[in-house]
């Protein structure tokens, strides 16, 4: 077997475990995302998961406590339930509330 076969099997065996890898992956991610919500108005400042509206552009980026148009995952079934000051609730769609200015 020349050099030039056995480089070109471990760059096959690479590429294939990689791929594989990345399936993996990907479905892992997809079964968290299934169990958990999307809850708006319950973050404190910079502690978003992400972006939902302007004010904001990805996780840890909301500027105003409980902002409405940021969210945050939580187990799936518990985000009006979260227990927050003023009587706000938390919402599976953006608020209009708390925007930063």
């Amino acid at each position: 077997m020349s050099t030039r076969t056995i480089v070109s099997a471990a760059y096959v065996a690479g590429a294939v475990a990689a791929a594989l890898s990345t399936a993996t992956l990907v479905t892992a991610t997809d079964a968290v995302a299934q169990a958990k919500d999307k809850c708006y108005g319950i973050s404190m400042a910079g502690k978003n998961d992400c972006a939902a509206g302007p004010g904001t552009t990805c996780a840890g980026t909301s500027s105003v406590d409980y902002q409405g148009n940021a969210w945050t995952y939580v187990e799936a079934g518990t985000c009006m339930d979260i227990d927050l000051p003023d009587g706000r609730m938390g919402s599976l769609e953006p608020l209009e509330r708390d925007l930063p200015a």
